[in-house]
Formats: C-alpha cells, structure tokens, sequence
C-alpha cells in the first residue's frame, strides 16, 4: 500500500511549528512550541488527515463507493470523513452518538457534515457503545440500506490511522524533549509515540473522563506495531467534565491564550491541551531547558452555512 496522499487531498506536510513566547513556561526555564497540524488541510485539519489517509487508500483501492464512520455531535472527525468523501467523490454515512439528536436544528459541525454530503444516522447512546460489537455493527449497517460501505472506527483510530500518525513523530525528531497531543480516542498519541526519537517522550491529554484511554493505546500499539512503546503518559487531569464540556475556567484561559498569543484556540481539543500544559509547567513538571511543544490537531468549527440547519 503506498504511502504518498491519497489523489486530490493536496495535504501540506510537513506541519510547520510556531515558537510562542508565554511567561508560564520560561519563567520556568521551559519553552512552548506549536506543531500546527491544523494547517495540513483546510478540510482535513490535523491528525484527521494522518488518521484518514491509509484508510482513504485502501477504500480507493478495494473498490468501496461509500465510507461509513462514527462520532459524537461535534466530531472533528466526521467533519473530516465528510469532507474527504466529497473531495473523493464517495458517498458518506456518519452514525452520531444520541439519538435524542434526531430532529433537533444541527449544530454548525454535523451542518458541515450535511453540506459536504454526508448522511447522517443517529443511534441511542447504548447502542453507540456496543458499536463494536458484530451483531450490533450488522444492525447498524443494515438500518443504513447500503451495501458494502467501508467502515472506519470512532475517531478514525485503527492500525492504519496509527501507522499514518508515525509521521507526526518522525517530523517531531530534533525539535522538541516533550510532545503533547490532545486525545479523544488515542490513535494520534500512539502513532505519534512510536515515530518519535528514542530521546523524547509524549503526554496525552484525555478529553473524556472516564480514565479508560491507557489499555486502549496499548492495544492499538500492540496492533499496528507488534508492541506497545514505553515512552508515553497520560495525564486524566483536565478533561473538564467531559467531552466537549467548557466550563467557565476553560473559557477564561483559551480567550486569554488568544489575547495573548493572537491564535484561536479551539474548545473541544486544544484549550484542554493548552490549558493542561500550562498548568504542568507552572506546577514545575518540566525541567529547565525542557522545550514542550503542543501538536494543534484541531481547528475552529465552520460557521452555520445557507443551507438550513435541520437539513438531514
């Protein structure tokens, strides 16, 4: 399987970094970089672009006409599949967490998902979680009426997502002692680890509560590489209530981290990224002369279009 883009997605790679100069790490004696992933594509922003790319491929080349993933209502990651299925010329089918959803007015990331074509399914959140089960998968693909569609995983992470995230390690090399990287589902932290020098080190940062993340990794790891790498952590700290959850703390930081730095700071991700390393370094986490640079996975959700936001 090759490892160039796929046709048409033009990605700009490698992902440039930005130095920022922030008075919480130096005044520590740390130093705080972006790798500004959310510059590879500007529909495919981030480790969405890593994460679809092999997959994007092997669709292509076995033949599939219709891709068919999974995520919550403000998923990044079916704004992405449905953009690349348009880009592609594939039809689209997104199963969104919460079937209480259902015939309320869109919220301006699953209007995305309609403009760019992708049809939307929604599924009470039990039946969400049983997702990966044989018998509940069939269910789910049979109440869709498509045949054959290929099926990408929640948050995009299986072997091929990881293995296509080994870049952004690879590309990290000789630029930084700590990588840090938001994690909704942790295929980007597990390629990411695996790619990096056997001098430096990853932290994760869960957007969920739930501390369930660490098995998971491994076990993605352990498929798409034969093992797990010893040279990352987690810390649960600073999922602030949940996913997608901004309490006014969180808030308060991104629009400072905006004043100050002149960059938005996405809600979901980012600010909990931002927020979590900042708050490391100033419990003194990082040893002088650390340079920790902080991957932007995730840009900003597009404003609500023209088109009707109750458009299924």
């Amino acid at each position: 399987m090759r490892t160039t883009p796929p046709p048409h997605l033009g990605p700009r790679l490698p992902s440039p970094f930005q130095e920022l100069r922030d008075d919480r790490f130096t005044r520590h004696g740390a130093t705080l970089t972006l790798k500004r992933d959310d510059l590879i594509h500007p529909d495919l922003p981030g480790n969405k672009y890593r994460k679809l790319a092999l997959n994007l491929d092997a669709a292509v080349a076995a033949g599939h006409e219709t891709l068919l993933t999974f995520g919550g209502a403000y998923s990044n990651h079916l704004r992405a599949t449905a953009a690349a299925g348009r880009i592609l010329g594939m039809a689209t089918i997104g199963i969104v967490r919460g079937d209480e959803l259902a015939g309320r007015p869109l919220n301006p990331s699953l209007t995305q998902c309609t403009t760019d074509g992708m049809r939307l399914h929604f599924v009470d959140r039990s039946t969400y979680r049983q997702k990966t089960d044989p018998a509940v998968l069939s269910a789910i693909l049979s109440a869709t009426g498509v045949d054959n569609p290929y099926v990408i995983p929640e948050g995009g992470s299986n072997s091929l997502a990881v293995r296509g995230c080994t870049a952004l390690g690879e590309e990290l090399r000789g630029h930084t002692h700590i990588a840090a990287v938001a994690c909704g589902t942790g295929g980007t932290l597990a390629g990411m680890a695996a790619g990096l020098a056997a001098d430096q080190s990853a932290i994760g940062i869960p957007v969920l509560k739930g501390g369930f993340l660490g098995p998971e990794i491994q076990a993605l790891q352990q498929r798409a590489f034969g093992a797990p790498t010893p040279n990352w952590r987690l810390d649960d700290r600073f999922h602030f209530g949940g996913y997608a959850r901004t309490p006014p703390e969180l808030t308060a930081f991104a629009n400072d981290f905006e004043d100050r730095h002149g960059l938005p700071v996405e809600r979901v991700y980012v600010a909990k990224l931002l927020y979590a390393l900042t708050a490391l370094s100033e419990e003194g986490a990082f040893p002088p002369g650390t340079k920790v640079t902080a991957v932007i996975t995730a840009a900003e959700p597009p404003p609500p279009t023209a088109q009707s936001s109750t458009s299924r």
